[in-house]
């Protein structure tokens, strides 16, 4: 997660390891899944880390956060809660209606609605400074976005997915808190108790942090493994679908709400990028193994998709800047 402070003053150095960071995490993710995929006997035995690993990624994410990221909640709530709901909303429905175009299977439909319902992701302010959005509103909206997520993620899931299969939305309420809410403020505490400790942890973070996605990645796919061939494609289609829309839908919602070009970009990139590492391990716990694909592809596909759209926003600006 980048702070709004460290992204202030961008710098040559800087851009090069944001795109070296949003490029090369979904290789490393790919790698992963190709682990899970042709040595699945390597990786099915850890399937208990899963959570672990989830805790380790959220505690990192709290470890960037600091007091002054939610003050913007307070000093321009509108554009906060403009993306949040954006969030909330629109990647919901977009899933329903990526289900129905596709005709999904129960089990894959289950997982694509889940990934839409997870809060943002981590990867969104990375990608939000290399498209010269908004970077303090990206670093609001995926700490509400994250906060919320106990609540919305598993009555949302419950609601929209529960008639694929059935689902025990009080337990995976209990799970986003344990391995969400309780790591991620136990991350902010540590920044405040020892801010000098994490500071020359920072830029170790984001590594542990896909190395961990990776894992979980490997152990969603192994799980999967021999439905994969059939299903891949279907699964990549209602991913780029899922994550296109969103995108798209997301900078209208700044259009519409008339918010600085910094801000549209800002708001497409937080709903259409979903925190898939963690939708992935949920469905891998209360769905079928097939159902945590989607989490998993997404994770790959989205880094991909996010780095797209800021070189287009960059080439707009380009643009503009010549006339």
């Amino acid at each position: 997660m980048v702070s709004a402070q460290d992204t202030a003053t961008p710098t040559t150095a800087a851009d090069r390891g944001a795109y070296a960071a949003v490029l090369i995490f979904p290789v490393l993710v790919l790698v992963g899944g190709l682990v899970g995929f042709l040595a699945p006997g390597s990786v099915s035995g850890l399937s208990g880390w899963v959570n672990p690993l989830l805790g380790i990624v959220m505690f990192g994410m709290g470890l960037t956060l600091r007091p002054v990221d939610f003050a913007l909640v307070a000093r321009r709530p509108l554009p906060v809660l403009l993306g949040v709901v954006a969030q909330y909303v629109l990647m919901p429905l977009i899933a329903v209606v990526v289900v129905l175009a596709l005709r999904l299977p129960a089990e894959i439909a289950a997982g694509v609605i889940l990934v839409g319902c997870a809060p943002g992701g981590t990867a969104s302010n990375v990608v939000s400074y290399l498209a010269r959005g908004d970077v303090a509103l990206s670093v609001a909206m995926t700490s509400i976005s994250t906060l919320v997520a106990p609540i919305l993620t598993p009555l949302l899931t419950l609601w929209l997915a529960g008639q694929y299969m059935p689902l025990d939305g009080a337990s995976m309420a209990w799970s986003i808190v344990r391995i969400v809410l309780l790591p991620v403020v136990l991350g902010l505490a540590v920044r405040l108790l020892v801010p000098r400790l994490v500071e020359r942890a920072l830029p170790v973070l984001p590594w542990l942090s896909v190395t961990a996605i990776s894992l979980i990645v490997a152990i969603v796919v192994s799980r999967s493994a021999d439905r994969i061939v059939e299903a891949g494609l279907l699964v990549l289609a209602a991913v780029a679908l899922h994550n296109g829309l969103g995108l798209a839908l997301g900078y209208l919602v700044g259009v519409v709400t008339r918010q600085p070009v910094a801000a549209r970009r800002t708001v497409a990139i937080e709903v259409g990028m979903q925190n898939s590492g963690l939708a992935a391990g949920l469905a891998a716990q209360y769905m079928n193994p097939l159902s945590a694909l989607p989490g998993a592809v997404f994770s790959v596909w989205h880094n991909l998709s996010g780095a797209v759209f800021a070189l287009l926003c960059r080439r707009a600006d380009a643009r503009r800047a010549r006339r």
